[in-house]
Parts: structure tokens; C-alpha cells; sequence
């Protein structure tokens, strides 16, 4: 290359005139390059707006920087063809181009790949589930691949290279066992299917909530109060988790009551079940299907008799606004029957045998 740069100044100080027609050439098929991109790119988005494609999207997206290089490429190539530049300054720009080209097409396939996980990944059967370690995975795939090209289209031996990075492999491993020990553990949650995105988890350290995302070091939890939990993937993998979405989404719940002892147990249930229909059909989240049952659960208690509503909701966050619900229906629904709610009764017994 420095002896293409010397050629290069040596003609622009001996005859000029012989870099005019270049520059011109590159001038005119630059500006027409620009155009032609500019109105692809304002029809690719009049029509994605149109049909509000993800398609279109997708590729407004891959398409915004390597059209540039694609048109900077195609200027410099018709320069340099079309000039009487020597073989020793069009030979260097050539492999330049070719290889500037790969990198272009590299990152346009980067994009897509990253953009085609995310928004069809979920669509296929069988597939890893759509989060940053896969879409990750995608990019760096498609970045192996355009480095062997790379390296191919310069003649250069990749067996070396492998040699070293098999020798190597082993510092690297131990310098970053923990970076890749979250990486593997990232990568076997995202596999197994046992936690999905969106899934409402518990931690048998304590931590719950939704789970919004897997990535290459850790996985985002976001709790009730939409407050983000940030748990290693190695802490992940090797945690007790329930999962509230699986093997299905809606749960069982319940709710308890205690009445007094004077109270009449079928009657208690009668009502309760009554209470449970009819908030099966209003508050949203509770289901019908199972219908809510009532039973003398946990059943004698030191100053009242206990009883539990059982009832099905949609998913794990419904039962608190449900539970809420059917208490303030049990509390209206016992007044007006008579049934009496029980209170906690102690009897004090003072020196000398007074109450």
C-alpha cells in the first residue's frame, strides 16, 4: 500500500490533470449513489408504514449503514477502473474494495440476523427462545463467518490461527471461568425451556418476579413493584426456582375466614360457595372453570372456627387483587346472613382469683 500512496503522489505532482477524471467519475456516481439510496429508503419506509410490515422494518434497519459503504464502493471501483492509473495503485484498491465489501455485507447480515431472532425466533418450532444471548449468538455466529471470507479473499492461512487460539484457549478459560461460567449457565437456562421469558419465577433466596430478558452474564427479573433483579446466570442454574407459568399459567389460591363457634358450619360453606360463583362471573382474573369450592379448612382454631375459599386465577399476579375482592364480598355477604366474624378472646385470670 505505501507504494501505491507514493504512485499516487507522484502523478498528482508530475500530471494532475490524469487524477481529474477519477475524481469526476467519482464525484457523479457518489452523488447519483446517494440519491438512488435516498429514495430506496423513503419508499422502503412509505410502504412499511403502509402495511406496517416487520419485514420492512427489518430491513431499513440491515440496509442504513452498508448502503453507504455500498455506494462508496461502487464511486471508488468505476474511479479507479475508468482512470489510466498505474496496475501498482488499482491492484491495492481493488483488495481494499473487496474486503471493504465483506465487511459491509457482514454487517448487514449481522442485523438481520439479530432483528430475524428477535421478532420471528419465537415463531419456529423447536427454537432457543428469543433474548440478548440468542440474538447474540446470531451476531457472533455471522461475524465467524464473515472472518473466514475475509481472511480467505487475502489468502491468509487459517490453520495457524486456529493453532494459536486452541493454545491460547486454555489461559483464556481460566482467566474468565467465571464470564463464561455464567455464559454456559445462560446458555443451558435458555435451552432447557424450564424458564422462559415472561415467566413469573421465585428464588428459593428469595427473589420473584417476571423474567424480561437472558443475557451472556445475567438474567433481569422484574418484580411487583417494577424494580429490576439482576441474577447471575451461574447463581440461576444453580438455584431451587418455582415457576408460576408452568406447566400452565392459571394457579389455585385461596382465601381463609374464621367464624365464631356459634355459627352453623353448612351454612358457613353454603354461603362461602355462593360468594365464590358469583365472583367467578365479575372479578376479573378469577376463573369459573374450576368452580370455587369451600371447606372447614384449617378447621378448629382457639376462638373460631376457620374456613378457606379455594378459587383458580388466570396467573400468579391476579390473586392479590382477588383475594381482595372476595374479602370484601365475605365481609358484606356474613353480615347480611347473620353469620358472625370471630374476634380473639382471652380470659385474664388475676391474684385472688378474679377475671
Amino acid at each position: 500500500m505505501p507504494r501505491a500512496l507514493v504512485a499516487l503522489r507522484h502523478i498528482a505532482v508530475t500530471n494532475p490533470f490524469e487524477l481529474i477524471t477519477p475524481l469526476l467519475v467519482f464525484a457523479i456516481t457518489f452523488g447519483a449513489g446517494w440519491l438512488v439510496r435516498s429514495l430506496v429508503r423513503k419508499a422502503l419506509r412509505t410502504w412499511t408504514a403502509r402495511t406496517e410490515s416487520r419485514t420492512g422494518m427489518i430491513l431499513q434497519e440491515a440496509l442504513r449503514t452498508p448502503s453507504w459503504i455500498w455506494v462508496l464502493i461502487l464511486a471508488v471501483h468505476l474511479a479507479v477502473v475508468g482512470s489510466d492509473l498505474p496496475d501498482r495503485v488499482l491492484d491495492p484498491t481493488t483488495k481494499i474494495l473487496a474486503g471493504l465489501w465483506i465487511v459491509s455485507i457482514t454487517l448487514m447480515c449481522m442485523r438481520l440476523a439479530r432483528d430475524l431472532v428477535r421478532f420471528y425466533g419465537s415463531q419456529i418450532p423447536g427454537a432457543l427462545p428469543v433474548t440478548t444471548l440468542t440474538q447474540n449468538l446470531a451476531q457472533i455466529a455471522v461475524v465467524i463467518l464473515g472472518l473466514l471470507v475475509l481472511l480467505a479473499q487475502y489468502r491468509v492461512a487459517i490453520t495457524p490461527i486456529l493453532t494459536a487460539l486452541g493454545v491460547g484457549g486454555l489461559a483464556v478459560a481460566l482467566a474468565l471461568q467465571d464470564t463464561l461460567s455464567n455464559l454456559f449457565s445462560g446458555f443451558y437456562v435458555a435451552v432447557a425451556g424450564q424458564i422462559r421469558l415472561g415467566d413469573y419465577i421465585k428464588l428459593n433466596t428469595g427473589e420473584e418476579g417476571y423474567v424480561t430478558d437472558i443475557g451472556w452474564r445475567s438474567t433481569t427479573i422484574r418484580s411487583l413493584a417494577n424494580n429490576y433483579v439482576i441474577v447471575p446466570n451461574a447463581k440461576l442454574a444453580q438455584a431451587i426456582v418455582t415457576n408460576y407459568y408452568l406447566p400452565q399459567k392459571n394457579m389455585g389460591a385461596g382465601v381463609q375466614v374464621g367464624v365464631d363457634y356459634d355459627s352453623d358450619p353448612e351454612h358457613v360453606l353454603q354461603v362461602l360457595r355462593e360468594v365464590g360463583l358469583e365472583a367467578a362471573r365479575e372479578v376479573p382474573g378469577m376463573l369459573a372453570d374450576p368452580e370455587p369450592s369451600a371447606a372447614f379448612e384449617p378447621g378448629f382454631g382457639d376462638s373460631s372456627m376457620s374456613f378457606t375459599l379455594n378459587y383458580q386465577v388466570a396467573e400468579f399476579a391476579n390473586q392479590f387483587s382477588v383475594r381482595q375482592e372476595l374479602r370484601k364480598r365475605i365481609v358484606k355477604r356474613f353480615r347480611q346472613a347473620g353469620i358472625p366474624l370471630s374476634a380473639p378472646v382471652r380470659v385474664v385470670y388475676l391474684p385472688g382469683g378474679e377475671k
